[in-house]
């Protein structure tokens, strides 16, 4: 095996730690530029809508039912139904596109 990978690692762990521990270190008073309270308070959101936007789009066999199913989604969750409604309504389009489709 190669003797790299071991240093390929210790270097990843040193640089998720580095991440985590030097703002604990480094900010000790609270953060008082409101854009960079803005910026972090919407980072988890987009991290897990750049993570979940490929999937939707590639989970279908086709990626017509999954741009579908994503503006149905949208429509449906800015019309203020629950998250089974909108799962089901989603659902439902991508049965129904599929069927269509294929």
């Amino acid at each position: 095996m190669d003797k790299n990978i071991y240093i390929y690692i210790l270097i990843m762990g040193v640089v998720s730690y580095l991440i985590r521990a030097l703002p604990m270190t480094l900010l000790r008073k609270p953060i008082e530029n409101n854009f960079i309270k803005s910026f972090l308070y919407y980072v988890p959101y987009v991290t897990l809508a750049v993570m979940t936007f490929p999937a939707i789009i590639n989970a279908t066999q086709s990626p017509i039912s999954g741009v579908l199913a994503l503006i149905v989604g949208i429509i449906t969750s800015a019309l203020g139904f629950n998250l089974i409604k909108v799962a089901v309504s989603c659902c439902a389009v991508v049965f129904i596109a599929e069927l269509i489709i294929i």
